[in-house]
C-alpha cells in the first residue's frame, strides 16, 4: 500500500453531495437505460426488506421492477456479509472473486464464530469453505429450498462444520459459511422467494475459492467500491463494511487513494481521522455540495428520496458523519424494526415506515426538523412513487 501524502479538504456538506451522486440518488425516475444501467450494481444492492433491491434501483433511475422479481440480466445471490445482493448477471463470476476473502485470516474474520471449531480441528477456513461449496454443488442440482439443502449438507459435513442452533432446535452449519459458500459453488437465490430457493446459474463454472478477493477487477473491487460510493472513508470504515480485519484491507488500500480532510464533519466515538477517496473523486468532492444546489429546480426546493433501511446510502459505517445527533443515529440504525430515511440532496431531513391496509398505503413520517411546504410536498410525491412500485389504490403521508 502507498499511501499518498496528498491532501484535499472538503465540508461535510460536501462529503454527503459527492455520496449522494455516487450512488446516483439524483437521478430522475425512469431515466436509465436498463435496470442493469445503475453504478451501484458493481458494489451490490442489497435485497432486505419488503422493497428491497427493486426499490433502491428505482430510486437510482432503473425502469420500474416488479417487487419481489428481476429482470433477466440481473441476479440475486449471498456476498457480502452473507445478505442478498443484486448484481448484473454477466458479472456473476467477477463478483464470486471480489467477493471472497483476501486471505486466511480474512476468512476467519469473515465467518465470525465458525473458525473457532474449524481452527481448533486443524482446519483452514479457507478449506473449509472449499468443503462446503463442493458439497452445496453437488446437493444443488435442481431448485432446492434452503432448509433442504440444510438438511442434506449437514448429514455430510464433518462435526467441526456444525453448530447447535438454538432458535431452529436442529444441528446445521453455521450460517455464514453456508451462504458464503453459495455463489462460490455457482448457485443464485430465486428472487420473490421464502424461505429462499437456490438454483444453479446457468452458465456459470463455479469459481469454488479459487481466486481470492486479491484478484478482482477494478470496477467490482470491494475496497475500491466502497470508496467509490461513500468518498472520504477511513480504513476501518472498509473493513468493517466487509466484515474484514483492518490490516487485511489496509495491506490493499489502493494506490491512488488521497487524503481528504473534512474539519466540520462529526468524530463519532472511536472513528480515526484518516479519511481518504480515490484520486479521480477526491478532486470534485469540494464544491459538490453547491454543484447538487445548482442543480435544483426553479424553487429551490432539494431532490427528496425515501430510501429503504437497508439501502446503499444507509450502509456507510461512518454514520456520524451523515447523522451526527446519537439520538437520531440510534433510532435510524436500530437493530430491530429499522426504519426507512428521508434524504435530501443527500441529507438525513427524517425517517419513514410504510403501513398497508389492504390497498391503502400509509407513509409514516417522522421530520426532524421543520419541513415547510416545498418539502412536504416532495415528500409526498415520493410517498405517490412508492404507491405506484407497490401497486397500491391510495397513499397518504401522517405525522
Amino acid at each position: 500500500m502507498s499511501l499518498s501524502s496528498s491532501l484535499v479538504t472538503a465540508s461535510r456538506a460536501d462529503v454527503l453531495a459527492a455520496r449522494w451522486l455516487a450512488q446516483e440518488l439524483d437521478r430522475a425516475p425512469g431515466s436509465a437505460a436498463s435496470a442493469s444501467d445503475v453504478a451501484a450494481l458493481d458494489l451490490g444492492v442489497q435485497d432486505t426488506g419488503p422493497d428491497g433491491a427493486a426499490w433502491a434501483l428505482a430510486l437510482r433511475g432503473a425502469p420500474a421492477v416488479e417487487p419481489g422479481s428481476l429482470p433477466d440480466d440481473l441476479a440475486l445471490v449471498w456476498s457480502l456479509r452473507g445478505a442478498p445482493h443484486v448484481y448484473r448477471r454477466a458479472d456473476l463470476a467477477e463478483v464470486a472473486v471480489a467477493t471472497a476473502p483476501f486471505s486466511e485470516a480474512d476468512a476467519a474474520k469473515r465467518v465470525f464464530d465458525a473458525s473457532r471449531p474449524l481452527r481448533a480441528a486443524g482446519i483452514a477456513v479457507l478449506d473449509a469453505l472449499r468443503t462446503e461449496t463442493d458439497l452445496e454443488r453437488e446437493i444443488v442440482v435442481e431448485p432446492t429450498v434452503k432448509g433442504d439443502l440444510s438438511t442434506r449438507l449437514t448429514a455430510r459435513l464433518p462435526e467441526p462444520h456444525l453448530r447447535w442452533c438454538r432458535p431452529c432446535g436442529a444441528t446445521h452449519s453455521y450460517e455464514q459459511t453456508f451462504r458464503l459458500a453459495a455463489l462460490q459453488a455457482g448457485l443464485e437465490l430465486e428472487p420473490g422467494t421464502s424461505p429462499p430457493v437456490l438454483r444453479r446459474v446457468p452458465g456459470l463454472d463455479p469459481p469454488r475459492y479459487g481466486r481470492l478477493g486479491d484478484e478482482a477487477v477494478p470496477r467490482l473491487d470491494v475496497v475500491r467500491g466502497y470508496l467509490r460510493f461513500f468518498p472520504a472513508a477511513s480504513v476501518q470504515d472498509v473493513a468493517a463494511f466487509l466484515d474484514a480485519p483492518v490490516k487485511e484491507v489496509r495491506a490493499r488500500w489502493p494506490e491512488d487513494a488521497v487524503r481528504v480532510d473534512v474539519p466540520d464533519a462529526a468524530a463519532g466515538g472511536d472513528r480515526p481521522a484518516e479519511r481518504w477517496a480515490l484520486a479521480d473523486d477526491a478532486e470534485r468532492l469540494p464544491g459538490a455540495a453547491e454543484r447538487v444546489r445548482d442543480a435544483q429546480g426553479a424553487d429551490g426546493a432539494p431532490v427528496v428520496r425515501l430510501v429503504g433501511p437497508y439501502d446503499l446510502a444507509l450502509q456507510l459505517r461512518d454514520r456520524a458523519t451523515l447523522v451526527p445527533d446519537d439520538a437520531h443515529a440510534k433510532d435510524l440504525w436500530r437493530v430491530l424494526g429499522r426504519p426507512g430515511a428521508v434524504l435530501a440532496d443527500g441529507e438525513v431531513i427524517g425517517t419513514w415506515r410504510p403501513r398497508t391496509s389492504g390497498r391503502r398505503l400509509t407513509v409514516r413520517v417522522d421530520p426532524w426538523a421543520g419541513w415547510g411546504a416545498p418539502l412536504t410536498d416532495a415528500v409526498a410525491a415520493q410517498a405517490e412513487r412508492l404507491r405506484a412500485f407497490r401497486g397500491a389504490a391510495s397513499v397518504s403521508v401522517s405525522g
